[in-house]
C-alpha cells in the first residue's frame, strides 16, 4: 500500500482536473446534528471524479502506445474523461459505452472528445460494454484504459483522499463514496488509511447493483446477474479485482440505499447547493443519512464524495416525485370512505391542513369509495398519526408509501368505467396553487352534489388542476351554473370529450 500512497502523490491529475472544494451543507447539516460536507467532485470539468484516473491513466502510456491509440468502456462518465483526456494529448480514442447510456453523457462524450473518439453503443449494461471493448481492443491493437481496476487508475481519484485531508485538518468521523467496481473508495481508501487510519472509509451502492457489497460478504468477487440502471453510473455487475482487495484490506462497511433515499439526497443537495447530482453522484449523501441515522450519531463531521453531476434532464420528474416519500415527508394511502354526500369533505376535513399532493378517485361500488391519495407530512411519526386518526373515525386506511407497485402504476391507473353513475357532468377546474386551496374549492360546492370522479395531483406548477365528476341532476343544473360564475377559477366543461366517454364514462 505504500506504493500506492507513492503512485497518489505523483498523480498527474492537474493538468485538466480541478482541486474541488470540500463544502458544508448547512441544511443537510442542521437536520441530521452532524457536520456534513460535500466533496464537489460534480464541479470537475466533465462534471465527474472520473477525469483523474482517465488522465493519470493515459499520462503514464509510452508515446507508442499513445500512437496506436486507447480504448475504454464505460456507462458514460469515465468516457467522458478518456475523452477530454484524448484530446489533450492528440491521442485516438474508442469508447464502448451501453445503449442505456443517458444521452447527456453521450452528447458530452462526443463534445470533450470531438475529432478524437469514435462512440461504440453496445449492450445493456457496462459489463456488456466492457466485453465487447477487449474484443475491439485486440482487433485494433489499442490499450485499454480501465475505468477502476487499474493501479494508475485507482491512483488519479485517491487524490481526492489527499484533497480531503488537506481541505479538512480536524476530526473526520467517516468518508463516505459511491462504488460501482470501486476505483474512487479503493483510491481515497489508499491514501485516507496511510495517514488517518482513525477516519472510517464507507461505501455506498445501490440494493440493486451491490456487486461490491455481496463480493466482500462472500470474500470473492461475485458477478450479478442484473443491475438497477436508475443509478447508471455505478451499475456494474462485477466489482474490480484490484478494488476488492484494497476494500477488503480498508474499507469498513457498505451500506445499500434505496431509489428514494437517492432521491432525496439529490433534492437535499439541491436544497443546500443549487446543484442537481445524478443518481450516483448522490449515493454518498443518501448513505451518510443512512449511517447517522442508524448510529444515531451526533456532532460528527461526516465527508460525502458528490462524484458527479451528469443527469438526464426527463429524469427530473421522476427525482421530484420520489424525493418526498424518500424523505418520508409524503404519505401515499389508501382510505376507504363511505359513499354517501358529504364524506369526502368530511374526509378533507381530517386531513387538516397539510398539504395534499396528490388525490384519485373513481366510483365503483354504491357503498364504499376508495381514494388514493398524497399527503405532505414533516415526518415518518406524522404519518403514523394521520393514519391512526382517520382510522379512529372508521375511515379503513392502507399507507402505501412503500408500495413499489402503488408509487409506480397504481397511481396513474386509478379510475375506469362507472356505468351505474348517473346524471355525470366532467369538469376540469385550474386554480392557484396555494395551502388550502384544495379545500376551499371543496367547501365552496353543494354537498348535496355527489362527487364521482375526482383527480388532483400537485407538480409545483403555480396553476392546481383537477379533473371532477359530479352527479348534477337536471333540476340542479342551473344551481350548478351559479356555482360556476361564483367560484372565480377557471373550469372546461369535458363531459362531451371523447376520450372521457371512451375510458371513464
Amino acid at each position: 500500500m505504500n506504493g500506492y500512497l507513492k503512485r497518489i502523490l505523483n498523480a498527474r491529475v492537474y493538468d485538466v482536473a480541478i482541486e474541488t472544494p470540500l463544502e458544508v451543507a448547512p441544511n443537510l447539516s442542521a437536520r441530521t446534528g452532524n457536520t456534513i460536507l460535500l466533496k464537489r467532485e460534480d464541479m470537475q470539468p466533465v462534471f465527474s471524479f472520473k477525469l483523474r484516473g482517465a488522465y493519470n491513466k493515459m499520462a503514464q502510456l509510452t508515446p507508442e502506445q499513445l500512437k496506436r491509440g486507447v480504448i475504454t468502456a464505460s456507462a458514460g462518465n469515465h468516457a467522458q474523461g478518456v475523452a477530454l483526456s484524448a484530446h489533450k494529448m492528440g491521442c485516438r480514442a474508442i469508447i464502448v459505452m451501453p445503449t442505456t447510456t443517458p444521452a447527456v453523457k453521450i452528447e458530452a462524450v462526443k463534445h470533450f472528445g470531438q475529432r478524437s473518439v469514435e462512440i461504440v453503443l453496445h449492450g445493456d449494461s457496462y459489463n456488456d460494454a466492457y466485453d465487447h471493448a477487449l474484443e475491439l481492443e485486440k482487433k485494433n491493437q489499442l490499450t485499454f484504459v480501465h475505468p477502476f481496476d487499474d493501479p494508475d487508475v485507482i491512483a488519479g481519484q485517491g487524490t481526492i483522499g489527499m484533497e480531503i485531508l488537506r481541505q479538512r485538518s480536524g476530526p473526520i468521523h467517516a468518508i463516505f463514496c459511491a462504488i460501482g467496481g470501486g476505483g474512487l473508495i479503493a483510491g481515497v481508501a489508499a491514501y485516507v488509511k496511510q495517514l488517518r487510519p482513525d477516519i472510517k472509509i464507507i461505501g455506498v451502492q445501490s440494493v440493486d447493483s451491490d456487486a461490491m457489497y455481496q463480493s466482500m460478504q462472500a470474500g470473492r468477487r461475485v458477478q450479478l446477474t442484473d443491475v438497477g440502471l436508475f443509478a447508471d453510473g455505478t451499475a456494474v455487475k462485477l466489482a474490480g479485482e484490484e478494488t476488492l482487495r484494497i476494500c477488503q484490506k480498508y474499507v469498513d462497511e457498505i451500506v445499500l440505499v434505496n431509489t428514494d433515499a437517492v432521491c432525496a439526497a439529490i433534492k437535499d443537495v439541491f436544497q443546500d447547493t443549487r446543484s442537481i447530482l445524478e443518481p450516483s453522484g448522490a449515493l454518498a449523501v443518501a448513505g451518510a443519512k443512512l449511517y447517522a441515522a442508524r448510529e444515531g450519531i451526533k456532532n460528527e463531521a461526516l465527508v460525502t464524495v458528490c462524484s458527479g453531476a451528469n443527469m438526464n434532464f426527463d429524469r427530473l420528474r421522476f427525482v421530484a416525485e420520489r424525493a418526498e416519500i424518500g424523505e418520508k415527508r409524503e404519505s401515499i394511502l389508501a382510505v376507504t370512505i363511505p359513499e354517501t354526500p358529504g364524506s369526502f369533505r368530511k374526509f378533507c376535513t381530517l386531513l387538516g391542513r397539510r398539504n395534499i399532493t396528490e388525490f384519485n378517485y373513481r366510483f365503483a361500488n354504491p357503498k364504499a369509495a376508495q381514494v388514493f391519495v398524497g399527503i405532505q407530512v414533516k415526518n415518518e411519526a406524522e404519518s403514523t398519526e394521520l393514519v391512526e386518526k382517520l382510522q379512529s373515525h372508521k375511515l379503513p386506511t392502507l399507507d402505501l408509501s412503500d408500495n413499489e407497485m402503488a408509487k409506480l402504476h397504481l397511481r396513474h391507473l386509478v379510475g375506469g368505467h362507472a356505468p351505474e353513475v348517473k346524471d355525470e357532468i366532467l369538469f376540469r377546474f385550474e386554480f392557484p396553487e396555494r395551502p388550502g386551496a384544495l379545500m376551499q374549492f371543496l367547501n365552496s360546492m353543494n354537498h348535496s352534489w355527489n362527487i364521482s370522479l375526482f383527480h388532483y395531483r400537485n407538480h409545483g406548477a403555480d396553476y392546481g388542476r383537477v379533473l371532477v365528476g359530479m352527479q348534477v341532476p337536471d333540476h340542479d343544473k342551473q344551481a350548478f351554473t351559479e356555482f360556476l360564475n361564483t367560484l372565480g377559477y377557471r373550469y372546461w366543461d369535458e363531459t362531451d370529450n371523447p376520450a372521457y366517454r371512451l375510458f371513464l364514462g
